[in-house]
């Protein structure tokens, strides 16, 4: 990959070169290997494949019983890592969730500061108006203006009285709603801080799960020798290229025209930008990303927020059909949403796979398709 980033140019170029091939009937769009560029292969010979006639292809049953091993591990860390990723958006939905409580945890403590400050006013008026009371002599002000022997002061005085009352009252009045208010922001903040700790449980829960099931993953693939991994990694090689040579198949291509939104550039630019770059998990840039973490931030750069999670994404964004969609939109993948890519046009993707991998196209069909979704729609 070079210095690891590809600029959004030099993909386009690569894989409009890759769809002009793509057009010949006998071809079809190779699903590449994590980190590799997509080049066009022939159909008829997929990748591992035996050639020749006259037995010249037959492999020992020895080696069938290695690949045959070697395919069994690769299902099993396809389940580990799929149940990580899963878990991931767990953790992304819980640290999203616990953001958005503390943030209204801190709302609601302004506003109990400001409640209890106008409170604290309200008492001083308070305290005023009675200490006025106390110098008239104590006396009801009904009383007054019995004792007072100018008509016209008593008149004066009794308007006097009616405003006080409606002062006094409006001032009961104020301190009882502000001392409501204060108790339902109190209450709110308590409910807030439990959802808080809720999520951070199920936050903690999720992360427990991701190191378990990475570990476990890392754990087979350490048992490999080296010329293991290497067949390992061409059987998902073949895995990839099988599922993308039976999308295109479909003839699902020819049907795709879609243009990019202004908006839509802009995301395909950053995501492609960060070709390269590790994949962990929880991460959102600028240095890492996890798959709905490149997606979220792309779209973000672009001037338009969308959902943190590849599930939360499929469910709040507006969808599209495959044949209407176009660079910038979002593919879903896996019947639970737990992963997500960008298509940037051609029949490709970026997309950040997998711990232990880096941010790469792919083609667009080499996962089981969801659905896809338009941030800007």
């Amino acid at each position: 990959m070079g210095s690891g980033k590809r600029s959004l140019t030099t993909a386009a170029m690569v894989l409009a070169c890759a769809c002009a091939v793509l057009s010949a009937p006998a071809v079809a769009y190779a699903s590449p290997t994590p980190g590799s560029t997509p080049v066009p292969a022939p159909t008829p010979t997929p990748p591992g494949s035996a050639a020749g006639a006259g037995g010249a292809g037959v492999q020992d049953p020895q080696a069938i019983r290695k690949k045959k091993d070697l395919q069994a591990i690769r299902l099993k860390l396809d389940d580990l890592y799929h149940d990580a990723a899963v878990a991931t958006d767990a953790y992304n939905a819980a640290e999203e969730k616990a953001r958005q409580q503390s943030a209204q945890i801190v709302d609601l403590a302004q506003e109990i500061v400001k409640s209890q400050e106008k409170l604290d006013r309200l008492k001083d008026l308070a305290g005023a108006a009675a200490r006025a009371q106390y110098r008239g002599g104590g006396l009801p002000p009904e009383a007054q203006l019995w004792l007072s022997r100018n008509p016209q002061e008593y008149l004066d005085g009794a308007g006097r009285v009616r405003q006080g009352e409606h002062a006094t009252k409006g001032l009961l009045d104020e301190m009882a709603r502000t001392q409501q208010d204060l108790e339902q922001y109190a209450k709110d903040a308590s409910a807030q801080w439990q959802k808080l700790e809720a999520n951070r449980e199920a936050r903690a829960e999720a992360q427990k799960k991701i190191k378990k099931q990475i570990a476990a993953a890392e754990k087979l693939e350490s048992q490999l020798q080296k010329e293991e991994k290497e067949r390992l990694a061409k059987l998902e090689e073949e895995a990839a290229y099988k599922a993308q040579t039976a999308w295109l198949s479909s003839g699902v291509l020819a049907e795709i025209d879609g243009k990019a939104s202004a908006q839509g550039k802009e995301a395909v630019k950053y995501a492609t930008d960060q070709i390269g770059k590790p994949y962990v998990w929880g991460a959102e840039g600028p240095k890492s990303y996890d798959c709905s973490g490149l997606t979220s931030q792309a779209w973000i750069s672009a001037g338009h927020g969308i959902p943190r999670t590849s599930q939360e994404q499929w469910k709040q964004l507006t969808h599209v059909a495959i044949k209407d969609m176009r660079p910038g939109d979002l593919i879903i993948y896996f019947d639970d949403a737990s992963h997500v890519a960008m298509y940037i046009g051609d029949g490709a993707i970026v997309h950040a796979p997998r711990p232990g991998r880096t941010v790469t196209v792919a083609g667009a069909g080499s996962m089981p398709i969801l659905g896809v979704v338009r941030p800007d729609a």
